[in-house]
């Protein structure tokens, strides 16, 4: 196995030490949001509830809007079997409302032989715009395949942001509207017979996926000229089948990878909303430490994307339980990732696996495969690290919160046990934090030795 270079790891490291800080920052911001929601929600909980008909709005600032032009009803107004057409027009619709569901996109409207859908409402996510890509080349591949010819479709696709309203009693009826909206519909006019044509806004967010062309520019009211690009199919590496409309494991696996975005900031929320306020310790920081830490060391270990994707899964949830309870924190954690992941899209056996990858960090550690010795080193990565003091200190102050430890000096000793006896399982680990641990163990007892 080739192992990357010392430049390169450190080139590594800086980009991911420079994701953390900005993670921690945008998590500090969410918890401030977080506790000014809840104070409005404690002074509107004596208003009168809305009726149940009535239409929400909401603004999504990153939501990908799908116009299909299915044409072909034009041509058949005058057609003997105007009626049968009709019904294979509500047929195709039909397919379509398929793949809505298997993407996880709403229907917004159809009129007449138009057909709007979108992604990223109700619920918002970072993997809307693929979503709605891959959807569209299964649309094109329902119209392309079909026995009658009479039909093809133009598809637009634009990412923005948009107003949704959501109507009914399950709030399940879905508007939108915007600039988003606005220019999707003349996206989807300028495309050719059978196209699916994009933004240079969906574009840069599908680009590493899909092949995509150039095709030109599209003038837009008050803005700039907006850059238009023909999707081509999946790119080849991963896409099933000779036409490349559709995804196969690879492709799979690279879009868990970018919804783990929206995974951890679900989690992290939890974390920050219900971990007790004495886990000084075990908190966000520390989990978003675990996932960066895994991270590096996966890819220095030369782990794959689906391994990474396992392993940086069980380091987010390896320590939820601690919502719960500190003494068997792991089980009740791996409860939690079987209640939460199917939801995400992951697998009976991934989920297996990284509940497996979860337990491993039971202490003592006693790692049985590479993935456990590396999350294992990267839930211990602070004991060779410079910050080991402070950390440590952390670490004192909950256990004492618990009533299981009862002074600095008796936690010196306890860690002092505990870190001579301590080792690193993988080699990125011992590289990058042996020397430091040693280093910390002379402290310790110097530490030890001026308070006796």
């Amino acid at each position: 196995m080739k192992f990357p270079t010392q430049y390169q790891l450190l080139q590594r490291i800086a980009s991911l030490v420079s994701e953390n800080r900005e993670l921690k920052k945008r998590y500090q911001t969410l918890s401030d949001s977080y506790a000014r929601l809840a104070d409005e929600m404690e002074n509107l909980r004596d208003q009168e509830p809305k009726p149940k008909n009535s239409l929400q709005t909401v603004r999504f600032e990153m939501a990908t809007i799908l116009f299909a032009e299915v044409k072909g009803l034009s041509n058949i107004m005058d057609s003997a079997d105007m009626m049968g057409y009709m019904d294979m027009l509500d047929q195709y619709f039909m397919r379509f409302q398929e793949i809505l569901k298997k993407y996880g996109l709403v229907k917004v409207r159809s009129i007449g032989d138009n057909y709007v859908c979108a992604g990223g409402i109700p619920r918002k996510n970072v993997t809307n715009p693929v979503a709605v890509t891959l959807a569209a080349l299964e649309m094109l591949n329902v119209i392309d395949s079909g026995q009658q010819k009479t039909w093809s479709v133009n598809i637009g696709i634009h990412t923005g942001s948009v107003i949704a309203g959501m109507e009914g009693e399950e709030q399940t009826t879905y508007s939108v509207k915007g600039d988003t909206v606005n220019v999707v519909s003349r996206i989807a006019s300028v495309g050719k017979k059978n196209t699916v044509i994009i933004s240079a806004t969906a574009y840069e967010l599908v680009k590493e996926l899909f092949d995509c062309a150039y095709t030109g520019r599209l003038p837009v009211k008050y803005q700039q000229q907006l850059e238009l690009y023909k999707v081509k199919g999946v790119r080849e590496e991963y896409s099933s089948g000779e036409k490349r409309r559709f995804s196969n494991e690879a492709f799979r696996t690279r879009f868990l990878l970018i919804q783990f975005g929206d995974l951890q900031e679900h989690i992290l929320d939890m974390l920050e909303a219900q971990l007790p306020k004495n886990r000084f310790y075990h908190n966000v920081k520390h989990t978003v430490d675990v996932v960066t830490e895994s991270e590096l060391i996966g890819w220095a270990e030369g782990l794959d994307d689906h391994q990474l994707l396992l392993l940086k899964t069980a380091a987010l949830f390896h320590d939820t339980g601690h919502i719960f309870s500190c003494d068997g924190h792991e089980e009740r954690s791996v409860e939690i990732a079987r209640e939460t992941l199917p939801a995400y899209g992951y697998s009976a056996g991934e989920i297996n696996e990284i509940c497996r990858i979860i337990m491993a960090t039971r202490l003592p550690p006693k790692p049985s495969d590479l993935l456990e010795a590396i999350i294992c080193d990267s839930d211990l990565d602070y004991l060779g690290r410079a910050d080991f003091i402070p950390v440590s200190n952390a670490l004192y102050e909950e256990m004492k919160a618990q009533n299981k430890m009862t002074s600095l000096n008796e936690w010196n000793k306890m860690q002092l046990k505990f870190i001579s006896s301590h080792q690193y399982f993988t080699k990125t680990g011992r590289n990058l934090r042996e020397v430091k641990k040693q280093e910390q163990i002379a402290r310790i007892k110097q530490l030890i030795e001026n308070n006796e």
